[in-house]
């Protein structure tokens, strides 16, 4: 018999998928952009670019971030945490938020300083350049972690994808604004460009922060399988079978579900039994990673509907 102390690998449900390759490939990319922008503000003098090279920095502590998260989610219940400790990467995204939030402010107010106190931008083509080269390997990196994301359910990857497309869209910001300036000679519109950057960082922040608390508050799955999980129970009731208490939660890459199920109490513990067996296989099949939890009440007992609203 186990016990808590011992816990036991499911040879129902797939094992947590090792994600971490992906952490590893942000963090590369972080290095390799932030020495890019940081190059291309340092020819240029361009509080714009500056402002780019600052987001790449959140990057790179972001992804350092996840790596950890990741490491963590990927632990198996134990006695403290029986369900697992894939929470871990809504941490992850709530951290990113609020480093964007910081990266934001320094954006807003370099960009305020430098409109206040403009200064000409110089070797403008090849920083530009260097941008661009920059801009290129972040899209490619958040290609990989958003398809990732979707495939393994990643709240971390994810948000670490959205973060680099955001970034890939700064850039695109940055550089356009850049290349007027080179243009127009308007020195002006430099940290203008800037500072649209810093709130698009903070909406971007915002983001991340809003989907992480929900996934700490225990948000329920998606309606659209919400309702498909319902379909496939209700082809399993009858005139005497039925199910009340549905519910549904989301734990970083992890489903939860459970439910009452109410059998005639004449029926015996096995045939009970039994019918829960096959409604989770029927799941399961659906949806192999969904933990199900069926509670057998007798239909006839009064009692079996006291949490009919829960």
């Amino acid at each position: 018999m186990t016990t808590p102390d011992q816990p036991t690998a499911s040879t129902r449900h797939p094992q947590p998928v090792d994600l971490t390759r992906f952490a590893w490939l942000s963090i590369a990319a972080a290095v390799t952009t932030i020495a890019l922008k940081s190059t291309a503000w340092l020819i240029t003098g361009s509080v714009g670019l500056l402002s780019d090279a600052a987001e790449s920095i959140v990057n790179l502590v972001a992804a350092v971030v996840a790596l950890v998260a990741l490491r963590v989610a990927l632990r198996p219940p134990d006695r403290k945490h029986n369900y697992g400790h894939s929470k871990a990467e809504y941490f992850s995204a709530a951290l990113e938020g609020l480093m964007i939030f910081v990266a934001a402010a320094v954006i807003l107010v370099a960009s305020i300083d430098r409109f206040l106190h403009p200064a000409p931008l110089d070797n403008l083509g090849v920083g530009l350049l260097i941008s661009v080269v920059a801009s290129v390997i972040n899209g490619g990196v958040a290609f990989v972690l958003l398809r990732g994301g979707k495939k393994h359910r990643s709240i971390t990857l994810t948000a670490d994808g959205k973060h680099l497309v955001t970034d890939v869209w700064t850039s695109v910001g940055v550089v356009l604004g850049v290349l007027l300036v080179w243009l127009t000679g308007w020195e002006r519109l430099d940290p203008i460009i800037a500072f649209a950057v810093g709130i698009n960082i903070l909406v971007t922040g915002w983001g991340l922060m809003r989907v992480s608390t929900a996934g700490l508050m225990d948000v329920s799955l998606p309606e659209e399988d919400n309702e498909r999980i319902k379909a496939i129970i209700e082809g399993f009731t009858a005139d005497d079978i039925d199910f009340h208490a549905f519910r549904t939660r989301e734990s970083g890459h992890r489903r939860f579900m459970e439910m009452h199920l109410l059998v005639p109490g004449r029926w015996t513990v096995q045939r009970g039994h039994d019918l829960s067996e096959d409604i989770t296989d029927a799941l399961l099949a659906e949806y192999p990673d969904l933990r199900v939890n069926c509670h057998l009440e007798p239909i006839e007992d009064p009692r079996s509907y006291e949490d009919i609203g829960i």
